[in-house]
């Protein structure tokens, strides 16, 4: 560590340790808090659970854009730090909280505008039960988008900062409120799915407070004006939308893409759905090191790249490429000596759990192999303002090779689940060739803001 300090390097292994072990939990705990969640929305009954399930695919593509722009203010502050230009890093934090709180307001709006066109059309023809619950559903939990979005946005913010813990002690209070709050009002007071949906409006609201209050210190060398800025600076903005757009239109792509296949698998019959909501669950523990270590890259790069020291970008691009592979690999095969295990617990029937085993083992395997390539370089080139080039191969690759060729593979060629699972890594494949090449060259260095 000390050798590190002495040649002026930006983050010393402790550092390094300090970002990722609490990403690492906060990502864990997200995912397994999740599982527990449906597990006690299902309690209320199948009505609940597809009410909740609808509902959410439209909140997940709205969080997952809000997300995008946080990460665009992080790269942004981070780069301003990395410049050491702490009084703009801090203007930029600034607009980031004005402008993605105000646009999740709009965007509450719209929801509870468009409300009855979403229930009625976005959603198709579903029964008169599930459309009420729905409706209870989506009415409390919209309430909560401005705050989940500011929650994201102070989260990146103290990441950028290369402080993690606050945003995993936040979730994990977060999460805390939302569990409790669902055993109490759907065991206890038997309140249904409005009993799912308000602990999920408190627990947003009350990481929202705690996440603001945290970023207004004034001793933090990133930190939010006191009082509130509220006149719009456009030049920070319009640098935060520079890179927060294109990885927004890229997730809203890829949660769309995740729809059309996930119409394509329907087709195969209940074994295969079943199958294949089982592996969604347990992939994302597979590939769980690696997203902790790609938040950890945006932070660090982006540091390095507003210093203008593009050697020590390689040398962490390299280092937490090597961490990544190294967690994976250990992460995949705890799992795969788990599996057995694991599918019980499911009580699945006997073909459904041999289709899970075998997408499993199969989607473990690439994630040891091609999945950092695939994704951690990707959010380097992102942290250098490459979003472009990334948006431009990530949304060609999804729709030629993810959707196309799960179609071809799984239907076509009758290989069915595991030929849409074969079609995913594919994508991954070709990302990783180009983001490789991108990486290798110059042209990413160029982008500075």
């Amino acid at each position: 560590m000390q050798d590190l300090e002495r040649k002026g390097y930006l983050f010393s292994n402790h550092d390094l340790l300090k970002l990722i072990i609490p990403l690492v939990i906060e990502q864990l705990l997200a995912v397994t808090v999740g599982m527990a969640d449906t597990i006690m929305i299902a309690a209320v009954g199948e009505s609940a659970v597809s009410a909740v399930s609808l509902v959410d695919s439209v909140n997940i593509l709205l969080i997952n854009i809000f997300a995008a722009l946080a990460t665009g203010g992080a790269v942004v502050c981070g780069q301003f730090l990395g410049k050491r230009q702490q009084k703009r890093a801090c203007m930029a934090a600034d607009q980031l909280l004005l402008f993605t709180t105000g646009a999740a307001v709009l965007v509450m709006i719209l929801v509870y505008f468009l409300k009855s066109w979403i229930l009625g059309t976005v959603f198709g023809k579903i029964e008169p039960d599930v459309m009420q619950q729905a409706n209870t559903y989506i009415m409390i939990v919209t309430a909560s988008i401005p705050f989940i979005a500011l929650y994201n946005s102070g989260a990146a913010l103290f990441r950028t900062m290369g402080n993690s813990k606050i945003s995993m002690f936040t979730s994990l209070i977060m999460n805390g409120v939302n569990i409790t709050g669902n055993a109490i009002m759907i065991y206890g007071m038997k309140m249904g799915v409005a009993g799912a949906a308000i602990p999920t409006l408190i627990s947003r609201i009350t990481a929202a407070i705690i996440i603001y209050i945290l970023i207004r210190n004034p001793k933090l060398i990133l930190h939010t004006s006191t009082p509130v800025v509220l006149k719009p600076e456009f030049t920070f903005i319009k640098k935060i939308l520079y890179i927060g757009v294109p990885n927004g239109l890229e997730n809203s792509m890829f949660q769309l893409g995740k729809i059309l296949v996930l119409s394509l698998v329907s087709s195969f019959g209940t074994a295969s759905i079943a199958a294949n909501a089982v592996g969604n669950n347990v992939a994302t523990f597979q590939c769980l090191p690696g997203m902790a270590v790609g938040l950890a890259l945006i932070t660090v790069i982006s540091r390095c790249v507003g210093a203008g020291d593009y050697k020590q970008a390689r040398y962490y691009n390299r280092k937490l490429l090597y961490i990544a592979y190294g967690c994976m690999l250990l992460t995949n095969i705890l799992i795969f000596f788990l599996l057995p295990l694991i599918l019980r617990a499911y009580n699945l029937s006997d073909i459904t759990e041999e289709y899970a085993r075998q997408i499993l083992l199969y989607h473990g395997t690439m994630c040891i192999f091609i999945w950092p390539l695939s994704f951690s370089i990707a959010n380097t080139l992102r942290a250098a303002n490459d979003v472009k080039f990334t948006m431009v191969v990530s949304i060609a690759s999804m729709w030629i090779f993810r959707i196309g060729m799960s179609y071809l593979l799984g239907q076509y060629f009758h290989m069915g689940l595991f030929g849409v699972w074969v079609a995913m890594t594919i994508d991954w494949a070709v990302r990783a060739v180009l983001f490789t090449v991108r990486y290798l060259g110059k042209r990413w260095e160029a982008h500075t803001i």
